[in-house]
């Protein structure tokens, strides 16, 4: 999917960019695939804000997306691709050879009339879903399965891919976005091909009130409050942080201090970290 500029008949439109969507071949959602998407603005059942900096925003329906991917060795057909403001990737209406029809991640390539299916012996191609073990090495994989049977949990976001580096035992040894490699159960299932709307980082939003129109309120930087709002505030003009390193609202450390628990039952699955140390 292509990026678009906007004529600069206005400021804000100047650097404004947006997708072009040239990727899209459905306009309306299915409603049998629909849910409501309740909106609480980041508070709690008191009315107190819990989650800052949300609010407002366009209303939004859910899409029912299908993680699992267990209906196992019926083929389906892709009706078309759509739009979800509910995630950066776009999503594919399938409908199966029993009629049924469900959402799945749309990968790069995928294309109205293409045939995807499920199971151990569905082929490796583009849009299928299959196990762990039945993947060649070198395959580039999405919606990766932590648990088997639990549906996909990583590698759901656009443009991103993890590839299959190893399977030995009951273990497959996957290289994720980040760059970390990891292990999970040989039987989880992945489907094959590289998420799509891979250009949807590059997006320029132009101006603030888009952002307003997907629900994310005003950020104001603790720096320029006053020192009874903020750790950071206080001070004649632009002055530093007055501390040993960034903090919360709350006195916390925050900005690049590591909250993984140093015991934490997963680590044992983690072979090499992103940032390329070894967990002992």
């Amino acid at each position: 999917m292509g990026i678009k500029k906007y004529n600069p008949y206005t400021p804000s439109r100047r650097q404004m960019t947006g997708s072009d969507f040239s990727e899209i071949t459905k306009k309306t959602p299915e409603k049998s695939l629909l849910a409501p998407k309740k909106k609480n603005a980041g508070r709690n059942n008191q009315g107190k804000i819990t989650v800052r900096h949300h609010g407002g925003g366009n209303r939004q329906k859910y899409r029912i997306i299908d993680f699992k991917r267990k209906k196992d060795g019926i083929p389906a057909t892709v009706i078309g691709i759509e739009y979800d403001p509910n995630r950066s990737a776009n999503i594919a209406l399938i409908c199966y050879a029993d009629g049924q029809k469900a959402y799945i991640l749309a990968p790069e390539g995928l294309t109205d009339g293409m045939k995807v299916m499920n199971g151990p012996e569905a082929e490796v191609r583009l849009g299928n879903c299959l196990p762990l073990s039945k993947v060649p090495v070198g395959t580039m994989v999405h919606n990766v399965e932590l648990h088997p049977g639990k549906g996909g949990q990583m590698v759901r976001s656009a443009g991103n891919s993890a590839q299959l580096m190893a399977k030995e035992g009951k273990y497959a040894t996957l290289r994720l976005p980040s760059g970390e490699m990891r292990m999970v159960p040989i039987e989880a299932r992945a489907s094959i091909g590289i998420i799509g709307n891979g250009d949807h980082n590059l997006i320029n939003i132009g101006k603030a009130g888009r952002k307003r129109h997907m629900g994310i309120r005003p950020t104001v930087r603790g720096s320029v409050m006053n020192p009874n709002d903020h750790p950071h505030g206080g001070g004649e003009g632009r002055t530093s942080i007055g501390r040993p390193g960034p903090c919360t609202p709350w006195g916390k450390p925050a900005l690049g201090l590591k909250t993984r628990k140093k015991n934490k039952q997963s680590n044992k699955m983690i072979v090499r970290r992103r940032d390329g140390s070894v967990i002992k």
